[in-house]
């Protein structure tokens, strides 16, 4: 038994070469098209603001701001936790956390719109707000002061605006350029997308702009925002939204729900309009079959519900908000729009507490995996790659440290990454 044995085969070794080779181009089409995660943080919104209300100290007024209503509104973790019905053993861990967070990190992603938000204005106007945000992004980054990832919201490729948002996407990022370069958490939105060609026309767009500043091809990256119909199913009964993916030729970074937008495209009354709306949760679920491996990640929308005014007006918009945000996490949408300071408390509520109160139970089934120790729950590679992903990304936000993983699991960073199939992680 010490020896190894010979074992009888049938089929030449030219079967199985001949199969490689008839195999060759698939094998190479599934590694371009389907890469796997691309091991970033991912944030877990994006605020956005419009363009002409973007100053120098917005991430830090929304904090602010966010601070205040929990003092006027849920000044302790009891009060948090009766308006969003957190369980007690959970309340005042992720209470602390949130005001944690609000002070040290109140915004992940900033989105400084130019679309929707800032509307029509004359040109001159439009020119210098573009390139007044340039410089702010700019000095924020410098001064080290700007959110883990900031970019724009051009307007969209329909023709009648066009013209205004190429110009306006290049003035901006001009601006980086010149003010020393274009910084590593650069995000770019492009909304109202109906047609593949449309996307192929921002490829076109930032190639042209690497080229004249002598950037690497691919550099610049963008999210599709989908808003429209025809971008989920187009006229020829295809989902469209898998043709953009491939027509950004790997430079999509994310898919975007556009709630309202969409919403009215569907004959949706204004006061149903929601993200939990069954054309929401339709075209998200296309979305997400469509981006799933391609390294694509996906954000869902935003409520226009605010928590402003009396306490008990404020209460009423936290509970929706709370309420959306946890459904999205459980959908695997693990990022969101928010539109006001008002929800930046519900928004890590939620998240702390999604995975707060699955840490345990999460860091137990991949200890056990890893030992390859059973327990009551077979867990196999795929759901190992859940789970450290799952981790990842409560480390990512803050909702864990990595003591307390490591201590729960025996695993470090880099065996996280391993096991979600991450390569090594950057930010």
């Amino acid at each position: 038994m010490g020896q190894q044995e010979t074992v009888a085969t049938s089929l030449a070794d030219t079967v199985r070469e001949g199969i490689g080779a008839a195999l060759a181009e698939v094998d190479a089409d599934l590694a371009r098209r389907y890469p796997g995660d691309p091991g970033t943080r991912q944030p877990v919104h994006t605020v956005y603001v419009p363009g002409d209300a973007l100053t120098a100290g917005t991430a830090r007024s929304w904090g602010d701001q966010a601070l205040a209503a929990l003092d006027a509104h849920a000044p302790d973790a009891g009060a948090l936790a009766a308006v969003l019905g957190l369980p007690d053993a959970l309340a005042a861990e992720v209470y602390d956390r949130v005001r944690a967070k609000l002070t040290r990190e109140p915004v992940e992603d900033l989105r400084i719109d130019f679309e929707d938000g800032y509307g029509p204005r004359p040109d001159g106007e439009e020119d210098e707000a573009a390139a007044r945000a340039a410089a702010l992004v700019a000095a924020a980054y410098r001064e080290g002061t700007a959110p883990p990832y900031t970019g724009i919201r051009m307007k969209c490729m329909e023709a009648a605006v066009r013209d205004r948002g190429i110009r306006t996407l290049d003035i901006f990022l001009t601006g980086l350029v010149r003010a020393g370069g274009l910084p590593d958490g650069l995000l770019l939105t492009l909304p109202k997308v109906t047609y593949a060609e449309q996307v192929t026309a921002m490829v076109r767009l930032l190639e042209a702009f690497e080229r004249t500043h002598g950037l690497a091809s691919g550099r610049i990256g963008f999210e599709i925002q989908i808003e429209t119909t025809q971008s989920i199913l187009g006229a020829d009964g295809r989902a469209t939204v898998a043709r953009m993916i491939e027509a950004a030729e790997g430079r999509a970074t994310s898919l975007h729900y556009g709630t309202f937008d969409y919403s009215a495209s569907c004959g949706v009354s204004a006061a149903h309009q929601s993200l939990d709306h069954p054309v929401a949760d339709h075209a998200k679920a296309v979305m997400q079959v469509a981006a799933a491996g391609t390294g694509v990640r996906l954000s869902d929308g935003s409520t226009n519900v605010l928590p402003v005014g009396p306490t008990e007006r404020v209460h009423d918009a936290w509970r929706l908000h709370y309420k959306l945000v946890r459904r999205s996490l459980a959908r695997a949408y693990y990022q969101g729009w928010d539109m006001h300071p008002g929800h930046l408390p519900t928004r890590y509520a939620a998240v702390y507490a999604f995975y707060r109160e699955g840490l345990e139970q999460a860091a137990a089934r991949l200890a056990a995996y890893v030992a390859k120790a059973g327990g009551d729950v077979m867990d196999e590679p795929a759901t190992a790659k859940a789970l450290s992903g799952y981790l990842l990304r409560g480390l990512d936000c803050g909702a864990v440290d990595p003591g307390e993983v490591a201590r729960l699991t025996g695993l470090t960073r880099a065996d996280l990454d391993a096991l979600a199939g991450r390569p090594a992680t950057t930010i």
